[in-house]
């Protein structure tokens, strides 16, 4: 377990550090965020530097500006292993620590925000699930307390399939192809088969579900089915193992690498740097704008791993999932930030408060530049109705040594999600007795 309290002595830290307990004086001017992690078992190597990111980021916030308008960070990760009983034990335990409770959870799995999106309404806290999650939480008058903000599973499956047409010389050019959707068995995996399947509907082409069982370690039954298929394209939705075991399967059947397209979250260093040349051609969406160091990874090199605070091994700082955790975290404390505009600066906010300004971020490039993340991110303005801000991803393909950007950023077509997410966020609705909200309750 890591945490940075900055309000403690050196010596005080230390010994809470063995006791693994938070100092009973905590200060009031605190802003607690609690980090689910998984840092062992299968998922672990993806896992590790997405919780470093994390952690870096909110140490350089309290290192280089002294906190957010004075209130320092705290936090304390919780290992979750990605399975969703640990994962709620964990946000049972740290929903009520800090001086106002939780700032926000974000999960790093699929599984625990389904069973957290039940949770957080009764105890106020928000969810932040960045290109994973619900994809139905898009919807804000339904889903009030989730924010899928970047994109969600929904938009990388549209986006993929928008690619892969282009390639084809245009989305009518599928009629009559067969594509093969492998994926890890999970909410994460089952999640855009609507999508898919609706894609398949409009454009006429086949489409094969191949289920592969966590963590993904055993997938030749699934690849024999790719080999007697013949699929024309492979749709990989995988995390941790399972990616590198189908880009080796792949690869012993004779199926093309530069016919196989993986979401974003098959599509990290992790992914492929065992499979090394035998992995070239693949291609996989990512939702970040840049690959390598951006102005945020040298402030933390400098702020943070130039002091000797880092929470990992410096050279993974700029990687794809590091990348993702300084995200997130920035999400956070700019929700903080956005929040104490309304609800008073050099004060800690409530999970309520922290929701409301992640409904109000307007991180236009001004602000993204005064930030570091520029360049390595859109623009994203959330509202009470939209809490997804903006859905692009680009295409990278892996040369056998590194990631490529091979397109520029292709927009979610909305006009084919909109329905499916208001259909969607209509029956959680119904099946939940949740009243859609009015301007009224946007205001509030």
């Amino acid at each position: 377990m890591k945490r940075f309290i900055s309000s403690v002595s050196a010596t005080m830290l230390a010994a809470t550090a063995m006791l693994g307990t938070t100092p009973a004086f905590a200060q009031p001017n605190e802003q607690f965020v609690p980090l689910l992690v998984y840092r062992t078992g299968p998922y672990a190597p993806n896992g590790t530097p997405w919780a470093n990111g994390k952690q870096d980021y909110l140490k350089l916030i309290n290192e280089r500006d002294g906190g957010i308008n004075g209130v320092k960070i705290t936090y304390e990760e919780c290992e979750t292993g990605y399975a969703t009983d640990r994962g709620i034990e964990c946000y049972e335990r740290l929903k009520g620590k800090g001086p106002t409770g939780a700032t926000a959870f974000d999960p790093q799995s699929t599984g625990i925000s389904f069973a957290l999106t039940e949770k957080i309404p009764g105890d106020k806290i928000p969810l932040i699930t960045p290109g994973y999650g619900r994809s139905e939480s898009a919807d804000g008058s339904v889903f009030k307390w989730a924010f899928p903000i970047m994109g969600s599973y929904w938009t990388a499956a549209d986006i993929l399939i928008q690619h892969i047409g282009k390639k084809e010389g245009g989305l009518e050019k599928l009629k009559g192809k067969k594509i093969a959707y492998v994926y890890h068995d999970s909410p994460y995996g089952k999640e855009p088969i609507a999508v898919l399947q609706e894609r398949a509907r409009r454009h006429g082409f086949e489409l094969q579900l191949l289920p592969v069982t966590a963590p993904g370690v055993e997938q030749k039954a699934t690849w024999l089915q790719v080999r007697q298929g013949k699929p024309d394209f492979v749709v990989l939705w995988g995390w941790g193992v399972m990616n590198s075991t189908a880009l080796k399967e792949a690869q012993a059947t004779g199926f093309p690498r530069e016919k196989m397209f993986g979401v974003y979250w098959s599509g990290t260093e992790p992914d492929v740097k065992d499979v090394g040349a035998a992995a070239a051609g693949y291609s996989a969406l990512n939702m970040q704008n840049e690959l390598g160091l951006t102005a945020v990874a040298q402030d933390i090199l400098k702020h943070v791993h130039g002091k000797g605070q880092g929470t990992g091994p410096k050279d993974e700082v700029g990687s794809i999932l590091y990348n993702n955790g300084m995200i997130i975290s920035m999400f956070t404390v700019e929700a903080v930030r956005t929040a104490q505009e309304k609800f008073g600066k050099g004060k800690p906010m409530t999970g309520e408060q922290v929701r409301w300004g992640l409904e109000n971020l307007s991180l236009d490039e001004k602000r993204l530049t005064a930030l570091g993340f520029n360049k390595l991110l859109h623009p994203i303005k959330t509202s009470c109705t939209d809490h997804m801000g903006v859905a692009t991803a680009r295409v990278q393909t892996w040369d056998g040594s590194k990631w490529k950007f091979v397109s520029e950023p292709i927009a979610a077509d909305m006009s084919l999600l909109k329905p499916l997410i208001t259909t969607g966020a209509d029956k959680y609705a119904a099946d939940r007795k949740i009243t859609r909200r009015g301007d009224a309750d946007c205001q509030n």
